[in-house]
């Protein structure tokens, strides 16, 4: 793999103007492609196989044109202080606003306060429930609008009035910490490098590729019904790996200049060395996210496709842009101890062949670092595994659920709807349950529907329970059902779980199938769906990371270690997640407004990427001290190798990472928020501690087992060549055509 990176490096060296045309004209057609292409909302959601799915699909059959799955809304109405709801002028103002409302194009119905009993019983709060015919990711911007108007006219004449409901779904803000984060990449990579020019191809040729992937799926969004999270997920993603990749290859290009290489022999032996470790980490990556593809979530695989593909053209620009981008610096690219003239250059780099003249140069920190680690490598295991242990605690308490719209902040309508429902008709309100009766195959079925309400009643947690609502067939009905806690508690959770077990009895009773549903029974699916796939995810995750990686690293041992620090890594950033979102330490910080259990795609998304994510950093790393062994030198010295060369890299990727992930943090959306924290979080312990501490340790305990491979396995996989050992074989060749010289191998 070695050789034929290291031919299309000098390739794309050589042929920069062809290199550079065809990224800039993919860059125009995928932006033309997401201008001309029809307007898309979120992506609808559906969870194949769920007890609530089957229950909207029977719903859409024997009720036909009631929308089950349409948006709804609620605009609440509190009356001023000292009046009623039912005050004259009150009335008015509330039934002026529900005609409003039924002339939108997409509104089914409306119902008004007054006939639906939907008034408090201390009289200062009514609502008005708005059903809609499409579902609130396909909800046109146009009713919207039309929603906020009718509740704004409302305010106007007095009344307090706010919208909850998912018609009121819109895409996530990121705010301008984003741009902080990617402002702090830049400072990060200016130091780095000590060059303005060096520092500004990483950035540039990422936010081409961000440009490419998040233009080419709002393009496609379309038709393949993409949300605006998905692109947001490929943004953060393919920024911050796009970044790493091109900043890898830019640095061993320095090195290789440092060494005294021709620049175009240098382009080709970065992206034959670096390009091979950016290949592999890659695939990781892909992995990680197409992986996602085993949770049966629709949702969760095109978001996981979409990001994968965003990495996929990150590492093709890194492979070739950035070699055609060398090639255009020319000399202002200075090697590796050099920086540019505007930063204070014409210092000449003090890193160097040894055998030079003058004082020997100082270690630099990767390499003093590395040194104290070999020499104390059980004391350093033992506080890097016992402080992520520790950071892994409160992941013990850690509580899954779906956010509702009590986990917005207080300045959105939603969440003051949210509030007034609880104030005036009980938390329970905010999440009612829908209970379908399937009485087709029942010979009595309206006894069935009568049993069903019964058996209902009696259960814990239980307000109110609607008479049963039947088709015009008579063979459904639906059963609205109020609990009394709020809906992302684990006491409607229970509730539902016991209805479901009532349903059993009396299936076996009437032959009527009873089945639970509505947004809140959905939450609870889909969180029970994440939590049973998250074990096979990881094995297959781990599992095929782990095969890539005894390929990489022709070792047994390092892929074990590799995987086991990735689990103490990602234990101790779920505990993080809980500490903060769940138990609320330091949560005003990051203005998290509103605790509650963890959102349920947390934990196995975090998995997926953040493995993906901890094997750039153990590829990138762990390649540079496997280079030097097998070039002859002892394990503990090649471990020193590796941080000399590798460490000051690896650790500006992660701070890099770090800020660009730290930036969504900022987001109104609770569900980016939370993956912006978990995921920066998580490559502060796995860069730091793990790959910075715990490998170098553990490799140091190791020695030459680090590196033990069975023969037969030896034998049986392919040589990938990431040591980039082919390059030295092919340019000693160049050097003594008579082939004399002969490869001293370890």
């Amino acid at each position: 793999m070695a050789t034929f990176l290291y031919k299309i490096g000098r390739l794309a060296f050589r042929r920069r103007h062809f290199v550079a045309l065809i990224w800039v004209a993919l860059l125009t057609l995928a932006g033309v492609g997401a201008a001309s292409a029809p307007a898309a909302g979120n992506s609808s959601f559906s969870i194949p196989g769920t007890e609530a799915q089957k229950a909207f699909d029977l719903l859409e059959q024997r009720f036909p044109g009631m929308s089950a799955d349409g948006a709804t809304a609620r605009v609440v109405f509190k009356a001023p202080s000292g009046e009623k709801m039912t005050g004259k002028a009150n009335k008015a103002t509330v039934r002026a606003t529900v005609k409003e409302l039924r002339s939108g194009s997409e509104v089914t119905s409306v119902a008004d306060p007054y006939t639906a009993h939907a008034v408090s019983r201390d009289g200062t709060v009514a609502y008005a429930s708005v059903k809609y015919k499409v579902s609130g990711m396909e909800l046109q911007d146009a009713s919207r609008d039309a929603l906020k108007a009718a509740a704004k006219d409302a305010r106007d004449a007095g009344l307090t009035v706010e919208v909850g409901g998912d018609a009121l779904t819109a895409a996530p803000e990121t705010g301008s910490s984003e741009i902080i984060g990617i402002a702090v990449a830049a400072v990060v990579l200016v130091i780095t490098f000590g060059s303005l020019l060096a520092a500004g191809f990483p950035l540039l040729t990422a936010l081409i590729g961000v440009g490419i992937g998040v233009s080419t799926i709002t393009a496609l969004a379309s038709a393949l019904d993409l949300g605006t999270t998905t692109s947001t997920l490929a943004s953060m993603i393919g920024l911050a790996v796009g970044i790493d990749y091109a900043l890898f290859i830019v640095s061993r290009y320095r090195s290789e200049l440092a060494e005294g290489r021709e620049r175009e022999e240098a382009a080709g032996r970065a992206v034959g060395t670096a390009g091979s470790a950016v290949v592999f980490a890659g695939l990781t990556v892909l992995i990680a996210l197409v992986g996602l593809s085993v949770v049966n979530i629709p949702m969760l695989t095109k978001m996981g496709v979409a990001a994968a593909g965003t990495v996929a053209i990150a590492v093709l620009i890194a492979l070739t842009l950035i070699p055609a981008l060398l090639g255009y610096a020319g000399r202002r690219i200075k090697p590796t101890g050099e920086k540019s003239r505007l930063l204070g250059g014409g210092r000449k780099a003090k890193a160097g062949n040894p055998g030079g003249h003058g004082k020997q140069p100082r270690p630099n920190m990767g390499t003093r670092w590395a040194s104290f680690v070999v020499r104390r490598p059980v004391a350093v295991l033992l506080l890097g595994v016992i402080g992520l242990g520790a950071a892994a605690v409160p992941a013990a308490s850690l509580e899954l659920g779906l956010p509702d719209d009590g986990a917005q902040p207080t300045s959105t309508t939603q969440r003051r709807a949210y509030d007034l429902l609880s104030e005036g008709f009980g938390p329970g309100f905010n999440g009612p349950l829908m209970v379908v009766v399937d009485a087709k195959d029942s010979a009595h079925p309206k006894k069935a529907f009568t049993e069903v309400g019964d058996e209902i009643k009696g259960l814990k947690d239980v307000v109110t329970v609607t008479p049963a609502v039947p088709n015009k067939a008579g063979d459904t009905a639906t059963i609205t059902v109020i609990p009394n806690s709020k809906p992302s508690s684990t006491t409607t959770e229970d509730l539902v779980h016991a209805i479901r077990g009532k349903g059993a009895d009396i299936t076996s009773a009437t032959d009527a199938k009873v089945l639970v549903t509505g947004s809140t029974a959905m939450n609870i699916d889909v969180s029970q769906r994440l939590n049973d796939a998250l074990l096979p995810y990881l094995a297959l995750v781990v599992g095929l990371a782990f095969l890539l990686l005894i390929v990489v690293f022709r070792s047994v041992l390092v892929p074990l270690k590799a995987a086991l620090g990735f689990l103490l890594s990602v234990m101790a950033a779920l505990g993080a997640v809980v500490a903060v979102f769940q138990w609320g330490w330091l949560s005003g910080l990051i203005n998290v407004e509103q605790t509650g259990p963890v959102m349920s795609m947390m934990p196995i998304f975090m998995v997926g990427v953040v493995f993906g994510l901890a094997m750039d950093y153990e590829v990138f790393l762990v390649t540079r001290m496997r280079e030097a062994y097998v070039h002859g030198e002892k394990p503990g010295q090649a471990v020193v190798t590796g941080f000399r060369h590798g460490a000051r890299v690896v650790t500006a990727a992660a701070v890099i990472m770090i800020a660009v992930f730290s930036g969504f943090i900022g987001s109104s959306e609770s569900m980016i928020k939370m993956i912006g924290f978990g995921l920066a979080v998580a490559v502060f312990f796995d860069a730091f501690v793990v790959r910075m501490a715990i490998v170098p340790a553990v490799l140091a305990l190791l020695g030459r087992r680090a590196w033990w491979l069975p023969r037969w396995l030896d034998r049986a996989l392919p040589n990938v060549d990431v040591e980039g050992e082919g390059l030295r074989t092919a340019e000693d060749r160049h050097t003594d055509p008579d082939g004399e010289r002969e490869l001293v191998r370890a």
